[in-house]
């Protein structure tokens, strides 16, 4: 990530260097010179695996409307008192079994961090100091609103905000989003803040996706028959009222398999992480691939292009819960396409379509 560099000048300023504006008093404090940010988000992660870490961190999230957008009268009490008093618990465990015990956090967190720094190092090479990289968390930390008040505090005056889901959803875009603006509504001095539009579509992305199932398939000790792509759920509802994920979920498997040239049902989309008596989007991940197995389809592939880091939701229910049902219902070899990650096609994706939003202010 590129340091800040607190006392040089901006362009408005009497000479480079000296971090003074034109006509200001020789005692004026200094103030960083004009530049452009980028902020990478992502959806999250507690800081610790303990009852109280989980808890707070599953509460911040279970009370986003955009999440749970029942009343608050009817979910808070169900949540505070029923829900949150047992669940903790429960993903406790999932993430303790995931955990990077080295580092002490999240998989999701030390991923988001090295995809950063490699997105940073791409842009320094293309516009030296003028881009700062950060990344932040619309849940737990680093908060969206710390990254933004130091982005500004370093003199960014223009922030580009790139929520990481190839795929737009309301609860995940859409709540990055707003959290980004709900920061702007509190600074006295605003930004000029731009968000990155989903990238379900995008060729170098769609062409990364393929690249890295090819690299599995060549990898896999028996051919799999069949790839299931795997993503998050989300309640039918949502596509009533317009949302456009489940659409563009369809529009990425079939791009995937035009990119492998492939046939017919040689890869078929599912959603997992479903939850709540509402019904969702479907099939779901976890019982599609027992009837697979039923049907006489002993070796699967799953991979998950609404993910951009491997996270609770690939490296423990993927690759643990939905393995489990497969293999139980007769399945024999079961094959995990990891998550793009920070493969150099991945960030070169990334990049391709940052240099596309930054256009006009580098």
């Amino acid at each position: 990530m590129t340091t800040p560099t607190q006392d040089s000048a901006r362009p408005e300023m009497d000479r480079p260097g000296e971090g003074r504006l034109v006509h200001a008093p020789s005692d004026h404090p200094a103030i960083p010179r004009a530049r452009v940010g980028v902020v990478l988000v992502n959806l999250g992660t507690p800081d610790a695996t303990d009852y109280w870490s989980m808890r707070r961190y599953l509460s911040e999230f279970l009370s986003d409307k955009r999440v749970v957008d029942y009343p608050s009268w009817k979910w808070q009490p169900l949540l505070q008192l029923i829900i949150l008093a047992r669940r903790p618990f429960k993903s406790g465990e999932a993430y303790r079994g995931i955990w990077n015990t080295e580092k002490d956090e999240s998989p999701l967190l030390t991923i988001t961090r090295e995809q950063t720094r490699k997105v940073a190092e791409g842009l320094e090479a293309r516009h030296g100091e003028r881009v700062m990289v950060d990344f932040a968390m619309r849940y737990g930390n680093p908060s969206t609103d710390s990254v933004l008040r130091r982005l500004q505090a370093a003199g960014c005056e223009k922030i580009l905000f790139f929520p990481l889901y190839p795929q737009y959803a309301s609860p995940t875009t859409a709540t990055a989003n707003d959290h980004a603006f709900r920061t702007l509504m509190k600074l006295k001095w605003q930004p000029a803040i731009r968000t990155v539009p989903a990238y379900f579509e995008h060729p170098r992305y769609v062409e990364a996706l393929a690249r890295s199932v090819r690299e599995a398939y060549d990898a896999a000790e028996t051919p799999p028959e069949v790839l299931v792509a795997s993503y998050h759920g989300v309640p039918k509802r949502f596509l009533m009222e317009g949302d456009p994920y489940h659409c563009q979920c369809q529009k990425t498997t079939r791009l995937l398999r035009e990119a492998l040239g492939w046939e017919g049902d040689a890869i078929q989309t599912a959603f997992q992480s479903q939850f709540g008596p509402e019904e969702w989007v479907g099939p779901q991940t976890v019982e599609h691939v027992a009837e697979l197995a039923r049907q006489g389809k002993k070796h699967i592939a799953v991979v998950s292009p609404a993910f951009s880091a491997d996270c609770v939701e690939t490296l423990e229910e993927i690759q643990e819960e939905i393995r489990d049902a497969f293999l139980e219902a007769g399945g024999e070899t079961f094959t995990y396409v990891p998550c793009l990650n920070d493969r150099d096609d991945h960030i070169d994706a990334l990049l391709a379509i940052i240099d596309n939003e930054l256009g006009g202010w580098v």
